[in-house]
């Protein structure tokens, strides 16, 4: 039996045949079907290659072609991969001096939520290297590879005719989403800006137009065309305005992309189809979405049309500084020949010893007798003393029931100065002894009826309306005006242009400032704003110096001088100026309110300063005014926002329309001696059976009824409407409301002013006719609706038009033009309505 030394010798025996053996190979990668072949053909333009490559093979197209420093040439790469093997697609990859594009086919683009779309035939141009000798020959190449088995494909490189574009020359060409287009700009000499327009026929597919410096790689796909330069998506129309400072090399490229979706348009999503077999992430063949289009670049405006422009909006509202002036002065000199004449007739008669009688013809106004308070009354007066001093016949055609000597009313006791300069609910000691309720009560009533407050205390009161609105102007315009520089710059630093909605074909940018004409027509609501200002002023400064020098007229005839509502109002006009201004350095739906916010202010004084001409005493405090207009504008903003297609929304606006539309009815029917409690049912329902059950008795107040029902009528009617309909624009539906009810209230006071016996002077009359005429055009413009913040920003474009006015301004600049002056005109109007009266006594004049 073998010992241990032989088991010891068999084991090293053992180990030979395992050490002869060779080492394992390390696990690789699955690799070709033999080594790699690479073949480099000669290529030529305008030829196509039908070829095949697979694993194994590498194809290389070597291609060269001329490059003039003086003359540039497009140059494209057309492929189609006829094989269907999504899995494994083909490479392209083309070498130039200074880029590399690379593209792989079927070329797979995303869309929204991550959808895919494959496109088997692909174009691309490519980007042009530049050169500094006179001629040059270049070299590319165009490399093929892939992992499939065996893909075909066809190559095609061609020269791009009309690569570079000509000023105002049309070029007309196709793009897809896979074969989008470019073209080189070059800026003529002289030439400081362009607008590039581009058009189309189709509003969809969806597009892209960018303009980007001339740099490689140019960014011309659906999924990097928003990484550089400015762009903006487009249906119809797009244009874009570039200027020669901001390209270093005097050119740019205009840059064409079809997007793969409609949605950024306004379309509808395509449909996707899903199915047990395919995958989640299936891409989808759109086949041929191919969109024609028309590029021309023309040059902008000069640097002499802006000064000239600037010039002619200036000129245009400091005329009517002048014409204020020249009319001021003539009324200065008219009113010293009437204090001359007026000294000389009170000079003692070298005939008699008495005084010279002062015809009433000269002191601007018919003598008032037989007065008859319009058709639906008795005329009897509701003034609570008598009726002395007649100084008219019978025969005047209107006029007031007598007018009584103004030395006996100097001399009588006003009760303002023994009012109290606080605001209570006896505003008078007369008061105490004779209830508001008696006087506001009865059934015609005159402005000394509404008159009893003290001046003082009045004149706080209605101080409050100015210095409230000036700091809500100065609380609301500093937030504004930093969030629209901010919204500038994030559209300079971006380039995206879709952020802004503007009337790209009318667009003059100046700074930083993108559309600067819409910004400078908005100075006429500055200036005329501060013109009103000036006048009011002047206005009362007159006033105070009669009031000084104890007239009489000023005392107690005529309607009670207020100017804080006027103050405000011309302050409203001045921030409507300013914030549309800001609302035009980027318009857009999330900065709309800027632009209509102090129009509801301006339509809300308005309302107020007509009924407080008739009803000093009982017209709402600023607080609860402001409070109102703040409601106001606070269902703007909920309107645009959550308003649009939601009917919980109209039902719930349209029940707090008609129900403030009657409370308000009940506070001016009843001049504000009603209360809102829990008893308010009850006493509608006592009157309901008195006045329509018991007897059929008509209302006390006939007038105001008349127009009470009138306001209803057309407030319900809007309400219904707004119901129906669902108007998109909801803050111009709410505009529309405000002034409806302005207008209305304007024209009755109007009628009732001439059933009343008063006349209409040359002044307010001219701004009557004038002022309506203005409106008329200004509202032409106004719906020409240039653009649209409720449409996607390429639906809007469509909407763009050319300039108009001094190849400067648009339809809407000229609206801004027109309108500032109609707002001018109408406040001048409330101004001198009643100028008429400044002489007669306050008790003469009824109430309506």
């Amino acid at each position: 039996m073998p010992g241990p030394g032989a088991a010891a010798l068999a084991l090293p025996l053992l180990a030979l045949p395992l050490l002869a053996l060779p080492p394992a190979p390390p696990p690789t990668l699955p690799r070709p079907h033999g080594p790699r072949c690479v073949l480099e053909k000669e290529a030529q333009f305008n030829t196509t290659y039908a070829d095949w490559v697979d694993a194994d093979l590498l194809n290389i197209y070597a291609f060269n072609h001329s490059v003039c420093r003086n003359r540039t040439e497009g140059v494209r790469v057309s492929v189609n991969v006829l094989s269907d093997h999504k899995d494994l697609p083909v490479l392209f990859v083309v070498r130039q001096k200074e880029a590399v594009v690379s593209f792989q086919v079927p070329l797979i683009l995303r869309g929204l939520y991550q959808r895919k779309y494959a496109y088997q035939e692909v174009s691309r141009t490519l980007c042009q290297p530049q050169t500094k000798a006179e001629v040059e020959t270049q070299h590319f190449y165009v490399d093929v590879s892939t992992l499939s088995l065996n893909a075909s494909y066809k190559l095609r490189v061609t020269r791009v005719e009309n690569f570079v574009l000509r000023t105002n020359e049309r070029f007309s060409f196709n793009a897809t989403a896979a074969q989008p287009q470019y073209f080189k700009y070059e800026f003529p000499e002289g030439v400081d800006s362009v607008i590039v327009k581009v058009t189309s026929a189709m509003a969809f597919p969806c597009s892209v137009i960018s303009i980007q410096d001339i740099l490689c790689p140019v960014y011309d796909l659906d999924n990097n065309v928003a990484f550089i330069g400015m762009y903006q998506t487009m249906t119809k129309k797009a244009a874009i305005t570039v200027q020669k400072k901001d390209f270093p090399s005097n050119s740019f490229y205009v840059v064409v992309v079809v997007k793969t979706e409609d949605e950024a348009c306004g379309g509808a999503l395509p449909y996707y189809p899903l199915s047990k077999d395919a995958a989640p992430d299936e891409p989808v063949d759109q086949h041929n979405r191919q969109k024609m289009l028309e590029v021309v670049v023309s040059p902008a405006i000069t640097s002499e049309a802006y000064v000239s422009s600037v010039l002619f909006c200036l000129g245009i509202f400091l005329s009517f500084y002048i014409l204020t002036l020249v009319i001021a002065c003539w009324e200065s000199c008219r009113q010293q020949k009437r204090k001359g004449l007026l000294a000389a007739m009170d000079s003692p008669s070298l005939d008699t010893g008495h005084a010279r009688s002062i015809p009433d013809s000269f002191l601007g106004h018919s003598p008032y007798d037989s007065y008859g308070y319009g058709s639906f009354g008795n005329g009897s007066s509701g003034s609570t003393e008598g009726v002395t001093d007649s100084m008219g016949s019978a025969e005047v055609p209107y006029g007031y029931v007598g007018e009584r000597s103004l030395e006996n009313v100097a001399s009588r006791p006003r009760l303002d100065s023994l009012s109290s300069v606080e605001e209570d609910d006896y505003d008078t000691l007369a008061d105490i002894d004779y209830d508001k309720n008696v006087i506001r009560t009865k059934q015609y009533l005159c402005v000394a009826d509404l008159a009893r407050k003290d001046k003082r205390v009045l004149r706080k009161k209605y101080q409050i309306y100015f210095w409230n609105i000036a700091t809500i102007a100065v609380f609301y315009a500093l937030p504004v005006i930093q969030l629209v520089i901010t919204y500038q710059t994030v559209v300079n630093v971006t380039g995206n242009q879709d952020i802004c909605y503007y009337n790209f074909l009318c667009a003059h940018p100046l700074g930083n400032l993108s559309a600067f004409n819409n910004i400078l027509s908005n100075l006429g609501y500055v200036l005329l704003g501060l013109l009103f200002l000036l006048i009011i002023l002047q206005r009362e400064i007159n006033y105070n110096r009669a009031l000084m020098r104890n007239d009489a007229h000023a005392l107690e005839c005529g309607i009670p001088k207020h100017f804080g509502l006027f103050y405000a109002m011309g302050t409203a006009l001045m921030m409507e100026g300013l914030l549309s201004a800001c609302y035009h350095v980027c318009p857009n739906y999330t900065n709309f309110q800027f632009d209509t916010s102090f129009m509801y202010m301006i339509a809300g004084l308005c309302m107020l300063k007509l009924y407080q001409k008739r009803h000093p005493d009982i017209n709402a405090s600023a607080y609860s005014a402001y409070a109102c207009l703040a409601l106001v504008i606070f269902f703007s903003v909920v309107g645009v926002v959550f308003g649009k297609g939601n009917t919980a929304f109209w039902i719930v606006f349209s029940v707090i329309h008609i129900v403030a539309t009657l409370l308000l009815s009940t506070q001016l029917y009843y001049m504000g001696r009603w209360k809102l409690d829990s008893g308010i049912l009850r006493r509608i329902l006592h009157v309901l059976y008195t006045d329509c059950v018991r007897q059929c008795s008509g209302p006390m107040y006939v007038d105001r009824m008349v127009l009470l029902v009138m306001g209803n009528i057309i407030n319900w009617s809007l309400a219904a409407y707004g119901l129906i309909v669902r108007p998109n624009d909801f803050a111009s539906y709410l505009l529309a409301i405000g002034i409806c009810n302005l207008l209305l209230y304007f024209a009755f006071y109007i009628i009732m002013k001439l059933r009343s016996g008063e006349r209409i002077k040359l002044i307010p009359l001219l701004c009557i006719i004038g002022t309506s005429v203005v409106w008329g055009f200004a509202l032409f413009f106004f719906f020409q609706g240039l653009s649209t913040w409720q449409k996607t920003p390429a639906e809007s474009r469509e909407h763009n038009r050319d300039c108009i006015l001094l190849d400067f301004f648009d339809d809407h600049d000229i609206w801004h033009f027109l309108s500032s002056i109609a707002m001018f005109g109408s406040f001048l109007v409330l101004l001198t309505l009643d100028d008429d009266l400044d002489c007669v006594q306050r008790d003469k004049i009824y109430v309506f």
